[in-house]
C-alpha cells in the first residue's frame, strides 16, 4: 500500500501552515465456534488515507481510498476548502499549534506470526477448547473465538515527518452458559478483556489453552450459588474488573474535549472541571494511574499517535492527585492543561480525537492472599458482566459473575449475581490495598465507543488486583 505513497504525497503537498497525511491499511481475521459448530470465517481488509491541512488558523480535513497522485490531490483540494472555510470560525487558532513533524518507527513485539499458522490449526484450537466447556447437560450454550487484527500504518507531513508503525493484535474470547431450570449463569474467561498486541503466542501466555475446565466447573457451582447478599463492605477486585472502573470512573471522565464539553451531546461530560487539574484530589495516596503507550504486549501501544506525538509515559493520577487530563496536542492547545499523546482514530476516515490508549493502575506491595487475609468481612469480586454510569461519569453501578465472601481473612461462600454502586472520586479515595506484580494482568476492551459519528477505539488497561473499603454491595435476582 505505502510504494511511492510518499512521494505521491509530495506532488500534491500544499503551500500551507501544515498537512499531513495519515496512511492506514488493517486486515481482520475471526475464527468462531459456537456449540461445536464452526461459525463462518470472517475476513476483510480496509485501507485508505485521512489528509489534514491547517491554513490562515483554519483546520479542515478530508479522506479517500483513491491513492492515486489524482486521488491524493482531491483529498489535499477538499481539506484546504474545509480550513479556509473554517478560518476565523473555530474554537483556536490552528495556526498557532506547534505541531509535530516527527520519525520513527513501531512495530508490535510478536514471537510467532499470526500468518505463519494454517487456518486448519485455527480452526482446530477453537473446536477442542469449545467441546472441552461442554462438561454436563446444564450446560447450554458455549463459545470461543480469535479475533486478530493487523494494522500498517503511514504518517507524513509538510515538513519531513515520517512514522511507519505495524501494530498486532489478538482477542481471543471464550464464554460460557449453564441453565437448570429458571437459573442461568455465565462464565467469560478473563470478562473477555484478553486483548494484547502480538501473536498467537498470547494464547498461551494468557493461560486461553488451560481455561476451559475450570470455566465450565465454575459456571456450573454458579448455578447451586445464593445471590448475593447486600451491604456496606470491604471489596477485592480482581482486574478482569478493575481494567473496567479504571476505563469508566478514571479514563473517560479524564478525556480532555469531554471536560471541555465537546461530547455532551452524545457520550456525556464529566465530573471533573478544568481548574482541577493539578489539585483534585482523585484518590487515597495508594492510587497512581499511568499513560503508557509503551508497555510491551499491551492492547493500545503506539509509538506515536495519529496527530503525530510521541507518546510517552506519564502519571496521570501520582499519590492520588490528578496532575494531567487525557488531552492531544489540539486540547493542550485549546486550555493549556498539560496532556498526553492519546490522538487517535478508529481509521482512516475519521478524524482523532481524546482518546485514552493504555491507562493503568500501577502496581502496590500487596500480594493476594495479604489482601484478603486483611479483610473482616467483604467479598472478592471477578469478571464484569454489566457496568452503568451517569453521563458526568460519576456515579456508578457495576455487576461482575463472580463473587466470594471474604470472611475474618479467608475467602468462604460462592455467591451469585455480585453488584456494586458507588460514586468515582468517594470510591477511589476508598483504596485501602493495591496488589503487587503477582497480581497483574493484561487487559484490554475492543470496543470502546466515542464520537459523534462514532469511533469504536480499542484501549489497555494493564492493572493489578486492589482493594476498596465501604462499598455497598448488593445482589440480584
Amino acid at each position: 500500500m505505502f510504494e511511492g505513497l510518499r512521494e505521491r504525497f509530495r506532488e500534491v503537498t500544499p503551500k500551507a501552515e501544515f498537512c499531513s497525511l495519515r496512511a492506514l491499511e488493517e486486515r481482520n481475521e475471526i475464527v468462531s465456534v459456537r456449540q461445536n459448530v464452526l461459525e463462518p470465517i470472517q475476513t476483510y481488509q480496509d485501507r485508505g488515507v485521512m489528509i489534514t491541512v491547517v491554513e490562515g488558523g483554519g483546520y479542515g480535513y478530508a479522506a479517500t481510498a483513491d491513492l492515486s497522485t489524482p486521488g491524493l490531490r482531491r483529498a489535499v483540494e477538499q481539506a484546504r476548502a474545509w480550513a479556509r472555510r473554517t478560518k476565523g470560525r473555530m474554537v483556536i487558532d490552528f495556526s498557532k499549534i506547534a505541531w509535530p513533524h516527527p520519525t520513527g518507527d513501531y512495530a508490535s513485539p510478536v514471537a510467532q506470526s499470526w500468518d505463519e499458522v494454517p487456518l486448519s490449526e485455527k480452526i482446530a484450537l477453537c473446536k477442542r477448547e469449545c467441546e472441552r466447556l461442554k462438561v454436563d447437560e446444564r450446560i447450554a450454550d458455549h463459545a470461543v473465538s480469535l479475533w486478530f487484527t493487523r494494522s500498517d500504518s503511514l504518517f507524513l507531513t509538510n515538513e519531513g515527518g515520517e512514522v511507519r508503525q505495524s501494530i498486532a493484535r489478538l482477542y481471543p474470547a471464550m464464554r460460557v452458559t449453564a441453565s437448570q431450570g429458571t437459573e442461568s449463569q455465565t462464565r467469560t474467561y478473563k470478562a473477555g478483556a484478553i486483548c494484547r498486541q502480538g501473536g498467537y503466542e498470547i494464547l498461551e501466555r494468557s493461560g486461553f489453552l488451560t481455561a476451559a475446565p475450570q470455566l465450565a466447573e465454575e459456571v456450573l457451582a454458579l448455578l447451586a450459588a445464593p445471590n448475593c447478599p447486600s451491604d456496606t463492605m470491604d471489596l477485592l477486585l480482581a482486574p478482569d474488573q478493575l481494567f473496567l472502573q479504571i476505563h469508566e470512573s478514571v479514563g473517560h471522565p479524564l478525556e480532555l474535549d469531554r471536560i471541555l464539553g465537546d461530547e455532551r451531546n452524545y457520550a456525556g461530560t464529566s465530573f471533573v472541571r478544568p481548574e482541577n487539574i493539578g489539585t483534585l484530589r482523585y484518590g487515597s495516596d495508594l492510587m497512581n494511574i499511568t499513560f503508557d503507550p509503551s508497555v510491551n504486549e499491551a492492547f493500545a501501544s503506539y509509538g506515536h499517535d495519529d496527530d503525530g506525538a510521541p507518546a510517552e509515559r506519564q502519571f496521570i493520577i501520582e499519590k492520588g492527585i490528578l496532575k494531567r487530563a487525557l488531552g492531544s496536542v489540539i486540547s493542550q492547545s485549546r486550555t493549556g492543561i498539560p496532556g498526553v499523546a492519546n490522538s487517535r482514530a478508529d481509521g482512516w476516515r475519521r478524524p482523532p480525537i481524546d482518546r485514552m490508549a493504555n491507562l493503568n493502575l500501577e502496581p502496590g506491595d500487596a500480594t493476594l492472599e495479604e489482601m484478603i487475609g486483611a479483610v473482616d468481612r467483604g467479598i472478592y469480586m471477578r469478571s464484569n458482566n454489566s457496568w452503568s454510569i451517569d453521563d458526568s461519569r460519576n456515579k456508578f453501578q457495576f455487576g461482575c459473575e463472580w463473587g466470594q465472601l471474604i470472611e475474618k481473612g479467608k475467602l468462604t461462600t460462592l455467591v451469585k449475581n455480585p453488584n456494586y454502586r458507588g460514586i468515582s472520586a468517594n470510591f477511589w479515595n476508598n483504596l485501602k490495598r493495591v496488589g503487587d506484580a503477582t497480581t497483574v494482568d493484561v487487559m484490554g476492551a475492543p470496543n470502546c465507543g466515542k464520537g459523534e459519528p462514532n469511533q469504536i477505539m480499542r484501549v489497555g488497561h494493564v492493572t493489578p488486583a486492589a482493594l476498596f473499603a465501604g462499598v455497598e454491595v448488593f445482589g440480584g435476582d
